[in-house]
């Protein structure tokens, strides 16, 4: 088979390596369309021969950008003689299913969309609802198979969209075998990043921005009022000095530690206590499971993907976005108690299976071959 990925961004494509690879070792051919301009794509994927498209999409809607990428898009697809375009991402997605609308009717092109998650989802901003949902439904006509990543979604594409084929994949898939039995010295990884070594650490990953939510654990610590616990984040945004800014506010810089890009998270996740996952909206949420993987108990927002591996006082606790208290009392409980820590962490081993690169490769198989 022919087969074209389409992503808004390059760095995007870093999810899908290894499906990719074993398409290609069966001998298919996987071109790539997205734009380099805003992240490279990775450099294996020319070691593999993969054909790159430079196509000018833009994370914003509006953008003229867009109307310049439906065009060179339409030259790619023509050009191509595809047997499966595969899109990611939501301008990209909504742009690709309407270049491939008349192909699909004139030739053997399917068009398969993988949905990271709805902008509409229970509690999102009626906004959402009123400009994505149509935007979506109407898509959905165009669309051979839609593949989500969460239950939500996936109940809400089955009820509501008329994609030829609905299916429900959780996630892109974790390499489990990099989370698991990692060496770390855990009082050295700690000196490290400016933690003591007695201290409860908290940790999130994920890009300092508005829908990751860091701020309300930051407050929470504030309201725990206890030297002896710190909170460190992995990643890097136009949040930052808000964060920063917040936490000297509230009392509590010397026990916040941004810590800006890692390549070390599985040992961050080690040298860790307790995982928190606050985010608005998660598709699913890599992050979290990863840290689950690492016998982390995780404290997460009740929103979206994250509902389907987060069960309160199960795999640790749940909580409302915005809740600062609730956030208090959760990381409180497990905090005062080591065994409920141990205990949560080892059931979060047991979850994680299923969110396997191994487990995701296979149902992807089955939807190909379909």
């Amino acid at each position: 088979m022919r087969i074209l990925y389409v992503t808004t961004i390059g760095k995007t494509m870093s999810f899908f390596g290894l499906f990719i690879k074993k398409l290609l070792d069966e001998g298919h051919v996987v071109d790539i369309a997205t734009n380099e301009d805003n992240a490279q794509v990775p450099e294996y994927y020319r070691q593999w021969n993969c054909k790159i498209h430079q196509v000018s999409f833009s994370r914003t809607p509006i953008s003229k950008g867009n109307l310049a990428a439906f065009n060179q898009l339409k030259n790619v697809v023509k050009k191509g003689n595809y047997d499966i375009v595969h899109c990611h991402t939501p301008n990209a997605s909504v742009i690709t299913r309407l270049v491939c609308q008349k192909y699909r009717k004139k030739s053997r092109l399917k068009v398969f969309y993988t949905a990271h998650g709805f902008h509409f989802y229970k509690g999102a901003p009626k906004l959402n609802w009123m400009v994505f949902y149509p935007i979506e439904k109407f898509c959905s006509y165009f669309t051979d198979k839609l593949i989500t990543i969460n239950q939500e979604d996936y109940g809400l594409a089955k009820r509501k969209f008329k994609a030829r084929e609905i299916h429900y994949v959780p996630g892109v898939g974790i390499n489990l075998s990099r989370f698991e039995n990692v060496e770390v010295d855990r009082n050295e990884k700690r000196r490290e990043i400016g933690v003591p070594e007695d201290a409860i650490l908290l940790l999130s990953v994920g890009e300092l921005n508005e829908n990751k939510n860091h701020q309300v654990v930051i407050r929470a610590l504030a309201k725990l009022k206890d030297l002896n616990i710190h909170y460190a984040i992995a990643g890097i945004g136009a949040k930052r000095d808000y964060l920063l800014d917040l936490a000297k506010q509230l009392g509590v810089s010397d026990r916040v530690h941004l810590l800006g890009f890692r390549r070390d998270v599985p040992e961050l996740n080690y040298a860790s206590d307790i995982f928190c996952f606050p985010s608005l909206r998660e598709g699913l949420g890599m992050a979290a499971i990863e840290a689950m993987t690492c016998g982390l108990p995780i404290v997460t927002s009740n929103v979206h993907g994250i509902n389907d591996y987060s069960q309160n006082g199960v795999t640790g606790f749940k909580c409302s976005p915005l809740d600062s208290d609730g956030f208090e009392k959760a990381i409180g409980k497990l905090y005062e108690d080591v065994a409920l820590r141990i205990s949560m962490g080892q059931e979060n081993k047991k979850r994680t299976v299923k969110y396997s690169v191994a487990n995701i490769i296979k149902k992807m198989e089955s939807i190909y071959q379909g």
